[in-house]
Protein backbone atom coordinates (compact mmCIF):
# COMPACT_ATOMS: atom_id res chain seq x y z
CA UNK A 1 0.00 0.00 0.00
CA UNK A 2 1.11 3.75 -0.88
CA UNK A 3 2.03 5.66 2.42
CA UNK A 4 1.87 9.73 1.98
CA UNK A 5 4.07 11.86 4.36
CA UNK A 6 2.46 14.65 6.52
CA UNK A 7 4.00 16.89 8.79
CA UNK A 8 2.95 16.72 12.69
CA UNK A 9 0.25 19.39 12.55
CA UNK A 10 -1.93 17.70 10.46
CA UNK A 11 -1.69 14.10 12.02
CA UNK A 12 -2.85 15.75 15.07
CA UNK A 13 -5.62 17.33 12.79
CA UNK A 14 -6.13 14.06 11.47
CA UNK A 15 -6.36 12.00 14.96
CA UNK A 16 -8.54 14.92 16.08
CA UNK A 17 -11.19 14.10 13.82
CA UNK A 18 -10.97 10.66 14.31
CA UNK A 19 -14.46 10.52 16.53
CA UNK A 20 -13.25 6.99 17.73
CA UNK A 21 -9.86 4.82 18.03
CA UNK A 22 -12.70 2.66 15.15
CA UNK A 23 -12.23 5.31 13.02
CA UNK A 24 -8.78 5.45 10.81
CA UNK A 25 -6.68 8.01 9.61
CA UNK A 26 -7.75 6.83 6.17
CA UNK A 27 -11.33 7.61 7.21
CA UNK A 28 -11.10 10.34 7.63
CA UNK A 29 -9.07 11.27 4.85
CA UNK A 30 -11.59 9.53 2.46
CA UNK A 31 -14.97 11.37 4.33
CA UNK A 32 -12.78 14.99 3.77
CA UNK A 33 -12.38 13.94 0.29
CA UNK A 34 -15.90 12.95 -0.33
CA UNK A 35 -14.91 9.71 -1.37
CA UNK A 36 -17.69 6.30 -0.22
CA UNK A 37 -16.38 4.27 2.65
CA UNK A 38 -14.51 1.58 2.11
CA UNK A 39 -15.32 -0.58 4.88
CA UNK A 40 -16.96 -4.22 4.82
CA UNK A 41 -19.61 -4.42 7.23
CA UNK A 42 -18.18 -6.58 9.72
CA UNK A 43 -19.96 -5.57 12.96
CA UNK A 44 -21.94 -7.87 14.93
CA UNK A 45 -25.80 -7.64 14.38
CA UNK A 46 -26.97 -10.68 15.65
CA UNK A 47 -25.52 -13.93 17.30
CA UNK A 48 -22.28 -15.61 16.26
CA UNK A 49 -22.02 -18.03 13.45
CA UNK A 50 -20.98 -20.97 14.43
CA UNK A 51 -16.88 -21.36 14.06
CA UNK A 52 -16.57 -17.74 13.79
CA UNK A 53 -14.77 -16.09 16.30
CA UNK A 54 -15.86 -12.64 17.71
CA UNK A 55 -13.34 -9.71 18.83
CA UNK A 56 -14.51 -6.47 19.84
CA UNK A 57 -17.23 -6.46 18.18
CA UNK A 58 -15.66 -7.63 14.93
CA UNK A 59 -16.66 -10.77 13.54
CA UNK A 60 -14.05 -13.02 11.28
CA UNK A 61 -15.89 -16.05 9.78
CA UNK A 62 -14.18 -19.37 10.57
CA UNK A 63 -10.83 -19.81 8.08
CA UNK A 64 -10.23 -16.11 8.26
CA UNK A 65 -6.81 -16.22 7.56
CA UNK A 66 -3.53 -13.99 9.79
CA UNK A 67 -0.45 -13.29 9.13
CA UNK A 68 2.23 -10.92 10.68
CA UNK A 69 5.94 -10.52 10.01
CA UNK A 70 7.78 -10.12 13.26
CA UNK A 71 11.90 -9.73 13.13
CA UNK A 72 12.05 -11.44 9.39
CA UNK A 73 9.77 -14.10 10.46
CA UNK A 74 6.34 -14.71 8.91
CA UNK A 75 3.55 -15.80 11.08
CA UNK A 76 0.45 -17.39 9.94
CA UNK A 77 -2.61 -18.11 12.43
CA UNK A 78 -6.35 -18.60 11.42
CA UNK A 79 -10.17 -17.94 13.02
CA UNK A 80 -11.09 -21.18 14.24
CA UNK A 81 -13.86 -22.37 16.63
CA UNK A 82 -14.47 -18.93 18.34
CA UNK A 83 -10.51 -18.26 18.38
CA UNK A 84 -7.75 -16.85 16.77
CA UNK A 85 -5.38 -19.82 16.23
CA UNK A 86 -1.85 -19.30 16.36
CA UNK A 87 0.58 -22.27 16.61
CA UNK A 88 -2.15 -24.65 17.95
CA UNK A 89 -2.46 -22.55 20.55
CA UNK A 90 -6.13 -20.36 21.37
CA UNK A 91 -6.21 -16.74 21.59
CA UNK A 92 -8.94 -14.11 22.55
CA UNK A 93 -7.93 -11.32 21.05
CA UNK A 94 -5.38 -10.47 18.95
CA UNK A 95 -2.73 -8.56 20.88
CA UNK A 96 -2.23 -11.67 23.17
CA UNK A 97 -1.51 -13.80 20.16
CA UNK A 98 1.20 -10.71 18.71
CA UNK A 99 2.40 -10.53 22.40
CA UNK A 100 3.10 -14.13 22.24
CA UNK A 101 5.03 -13.56 19.13
CA UNK A 102 6.84 -10.85 20.26
CA UNK A 103 7.22 -11.02 23.91
CA UNK A 104 6.18 -7.79 24.72
CA UNK A 105 2.82 -5.92 24.77
CA UNK A 106 1.82 -4.96 21.29
CA UNK A 107 -1.79 -3.65 19.68
CA UNK A 108 -3.01 -6.89 17.68
CA UNK A 109 -5.12 -4.79 15.58
CA UNK A 110 -2.02 -2.99 14.01
CA UNK A 111 0.25 -6.11 14.19
CA UNK A 112 -1.98 -8.81 11.95
CA UNK A 113 -3.24 -9.02 8.32
CA UNK A 114 -6.68 -10.85 7.61
CA UNK A 115 -7.56 -12.21 5.04
CA UNK A 116 -11.38 -13.10 4.21
CA UNK A 117 -12.36 -16.07 3.16
CA UNK A 118 -12.51 -16.22 -0.45
CA UNK A 119 -10.84 -13.06 -0.42
CA UNK A 120 -7.60 -12.54 -1.92
CA UNK A 121 -6.35 -9.03 -0.65
CA UNK A 122 -5.15 -8.72 2.59
CA UNK A 123 -6.21 -6.20 5.06
CA UNK A 124 -4.65 -4.77 8.65
CA UNK A 125 -7.32 -6.02 10.61
CA UNK A 126 -7.72 -2.85 12.64
CA UNK A 127 -10.04 -1.76 9.41
CA UNK A 128 -12.45 -4.15 10.08
CA UNK A 129 -13.78 -2.28 13.33
CA UNK A 130 -15.97 0.25 12.77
Amino acid sequence: MPAIEVDFEVYKELIRRRPSEAVSENDVLRQLLGLASQRTPTTVTSGPVPGEWVTKGVRFPAGTEFRATYKGKTYLARAENGALVLNGRRFDSPSAAAMSITGKPVNGWTFWEGRLPGRTAWQIIKAQRS
